[in-house]
């Protein structure tokens, strides 16, 4: 056998076991087409459609991290404590939170099906003996969104009419040093909306909170007693007049447990795209609680006139210096001669981080008659009072 030879059968043999293997090959399937996320552009920016579904949703939130110092602690809560008397003291307070938002539409031969909620999950370090606006100490949840709106009826938990429909005030962070209503509640609503800038809502709503008054003794939450305690639910109405140059509205509250009545008018006015301006103004009668000696945290002032006497005041603005920065600043007074003060400069360091620096001053006038309970949505325990904060926020 020569070489050739030896070589032409190597080859014959390497051909035939090649054709065996291949004989035996596995038909790999091909994939599947893939269905990928579309985005859906009839709500706005940010949703997408619900794969397989008609249902468009969007995802969205914060994180905030706040840095407080002085006597008003934060709106959250978060107030500084003496660790061996347990008094308060104007000493540095800390408060992070995560919110976390969703949004969903779909169109519907009974107009567009809506639904949004936001949970905020809470944690500051405090040690004081209670906090405004918290759950608990050191951190808590809270549901503070679940609504569900077909068309203009709206049913679900939410912020009560008499804030959202009017607005809350300035774009300040302590905007309740005078307080101008009840937030929490469950709701069924109805909003009508014209199309040539007006619109209303009628609102029925609960209320919060499970304290009760009784032979002058307050039990449950230091500012609730606003929770109906009958069959008859509180009712709030509103009509608003929405122009290129602003917008005029105006809020009717009935709570049903005092049987009084509150309202609160606002003008807004858009002066130029630099410069923006409001002033609300409120009025409510008085409950028979403000006529007596005791003044209690469960809401004396009832639910939709929380300030002091029958009148508030709240004005204020935001001027724009650039893009990234703006000043706002709000002042606010009522009958019992409370005044508060709060300013601030906002910086967008990019696009979805904030930074925020304000300044806030309480004057409590009738500290000496009521006592610190006149000041429990604020924290303050002084005549004077000063605090600042500093905050860092992420939106997305």
């Amino acid at each position: 056998m020569n070489i050739k030879s030896l070589l032409l059968g190597s080859a014959a043999a390497l051909i035939a076991v090649s054709g065996a293997r291949a004989a035996d090959a596995v038909t790999v399937a091909e994939p599947e087409p893939a269905e990928y996320v579309k985005i859906c552009d009839v709500y706005g920016a940010g949703y997408f459609y619900i794969p397989g579904t008609e249902t468009c949703l969007r995802i969205g939130g914060y994180l905030r991290y706040d840095i407080g110092a002085g006597d008003l602690g934060s709106f959250d809560g978060a107030r500084g404590g003496d660790v061996k008397t347990g008094k308060d003291q104007g000493t540095w307070y800390k408060h992070a939170r995560f919110s976390l938002k969703t949004w969903t539409g779909q169109e519907t031969e009974l107009g567009t099906l809506k639904t949004y909620t936001e949970t905020r999950f809470n944690f500051q370090n405090h040690n004081a003996d209670y906090a405004p606006f918290v759950n608990a100490p050191g951190g808590s949840v809270s549901l503070n969104f679940a609504w569900i709106q077909l068309g203009g009826l709206r049913v679900g938990k939410d912020e009560s009419a008499f804030d959202t429909f009017i607005g809350y005030a300035g774009n300040v962070i302590q905007d309740t040093l005078i307080p101008y209503g009840g937030f929490d509640t469950n709701v069924v609503q109805y909003y009508f909306d014209a199309g040539n800038g007006f619109s209303a809502v009628v609102s029925l709503e609960e209320g919060s909170g499970a304290g009760t008054i009784k032979d002058g003794t307050h039990y449950g939450h230091y500012y609730g007693a606003g929770a109906i305690d009958s069959y008859v639910p509180h009712v709030v109405g509103g009509v608003k007049w929405t122009q290129g140059w602003g917008a005029i509205t105006g809020v009717v509250a009935y709570d049903s447990n005092y049987e009084s009545v509150s309202g609160k008018v606002r003008l807004d006015v858009n002066v130029n795209d630099a410069l923006s301006l409001f002033i609300m103004g409120g009025f409510g009668s008085k409950n028979h609680l403000e006529d007596t000696s005791y003044f209690d945290y469960a809401g004396g002032r009832g639910f939709y006139k929380p300030w002091g006497g029958s009148w508030a005041v709240w004005g204020g603005g935001t001027y724009k210096f650039s893009e990234k920065a703006s000043l706002n600043a709000q002042i606010s007074a009522d009958q019992w001669k409370n005044l508060g003060v709060a300013a601030n400069v906002a910086y967008t360091v990019v696009p979805g981080l904030t930074v925020t620096a304000e300044v806030d001053y309480l004057h409590a006038g009738r500290f000496g008659d009521a006592g610190p309970e006149n000041f429990a949505w604020t924290g303050a325990t002084k005549k004077n009072s000063v605090g600042g904060m500093l905050r860092f926020q992420r939106d997305f």
